[in-house]
């Protein structure tokens, strides 16, 4: 089946999927399902999830950035490679859809789907999904259980910010040779008068500490929001950070996210509050984990010196909802250059396989 024009998709709907990946929801779909003009595509999926709407009631999303994603997914044509993944964060309240950034929570959910949808085959008891992560040029590798050459989403893994138990995911993700950890080649920076570390181990973030910005970096999700005048500072460091990790004017993007580091307080080895960058995150990203990680493991960034121990590759990543174990592995070139892999344990679900039907209009 093609992709459909604009009155058939109102009137027979669009396939989809609606997916749990890690502590995200999003809407899965088929690149061919989908229009392949990127400014039609993006009109369709505003309409689809109900965008723009503080509430989304017109449509699937749930009125919250981690739960208004989109996840495209098509037979890859690079060697090694199964399947090209695009991550779009579609807008709440706003007419917008962004690919600046990719998401790794849904990236979770990449491998089942392609074996749902019949792009990769199932074999045996695990398969292994070799992913391009087409807005960050990332290259990942998915291993997860499958059962009559379909995923097995039932298990005993446990993630915090997520009920219940489901079967684990295992997720590996490397930047490709000319991709440097940071940006600016500097562990630290000085932006908009503030000590920051800009890092980006497959998510581009802003590093800062929370007792720089008058907070404990325990407050909780809604009462940083809250906060205006901490918005507005964060919000001029963003600015000015983004074309300075090369991702040029963000004022319309999502990234770089901010997260603000501060003492660990549970045993694990910091803790987070992530920017997303209006909204703070009730968990974290797995990516913005990654980041945080690495960024523990080199002498000067922001948080290295206020880390608890750090135990080989990994790192108890405390967050609002519990604790996040990433893995990382950090290396350093002969030339000075700071690179990393980062390894992780997440779960994902189908919650439904059906038909969405957009509405006619914006």
């Amino acid at each position: 089946m093609g992709a459909p024009d604009a009155a058939s998709a109102v009137r027979d709907g669009i396939r989809c999927m609606l997916m749990r990946g890690g502590t995200s929801k999003g809407a899965y779909f088929v690149a061919t399902d989908l229009p392949s003009d990127p400014a039609t595509r993006d009109d369709l999926l505003l309409r689809i999830m109900g965008s723009p709407d503080p509430r989304q009631i017109d449509g699937i999303g749930g009125a919250h950035p981690l739960t208004s994603k989109v996840a495209i997914v098509s037979p890859s044509t690079a060697e090694g490679i199964d399947v090209d993944y695009l991550f779009l964060q579609v807008g709440v309240d706003t007419a917008t859809v962004g690919d600046a950034q990719t998401c790794g929570n849904l990236l979770a959910g990449i491998g089942p789907f392609a074996v749902e949808r019949g792009l990769v085959p199932a074999t045996g008891e695990r398969t292994t999904v070799r992913i391009r992560l087409l807005n960050t040029g990332d290259i990942a590798t998915a291993q997860f259980p499958t059962v009559d050459g379909r995923p097995e989403y039932d298990g005993d893994a446990v993630i915090d910010g997520v009920p219940g138990t489901a079967s684990s995911i295992e997720l590996e993700v490397g930047g490709g040779p000319d991709k440097p950890l940071l940006p600016t080649g500097s562990p630290t920076d000085d932006v908009d008068g503030n000590t920051v570390t800009l890092i980006d181990n497959g998510m581009p973030v802003v590093l800062l500490r929370a007792e720089d910005f008058g907070v404990a970096g325990t407050e909780s999700p809604s009462a940083l929001e809250d906060d205006a005048v901490l918005a507005e500072r964060l919000e001029r460091i963003r600015l000015e950070a983004g074309p300075r990790m090369g991702l040029g004017d963000v004022a319309e993007q999502t990234v770089p996210k901010l997260i603000l580091l501060s003492p660990p307080r549970d045993g694990g080895a910091i803790s987070t509050r992530a920017f997303i960058p209006a909204r703070v995150h009730t968990a974290i990203g797995v990516l913005m984990a990654a980041s945080v990680a690495a960024a523990l493991r080199i002498p000067g960034a922001v948080g290295h010196d206020i880390a608890g121990p750090l135990a080989g590759e990994e790192t108890a990543v405390e967050h609002p909802s519990g604790t996040f174990p990433s893995r990382v592995r950090v290396t350093r070139d002969a030339d000075g250059t700071w690179r990393a892999t980062s390894f992780s344990l997440r779960t994902a679900r189908k919650l439904f396989d059906g038909t969405v039907f957009p509405r006619p209009r914006r």
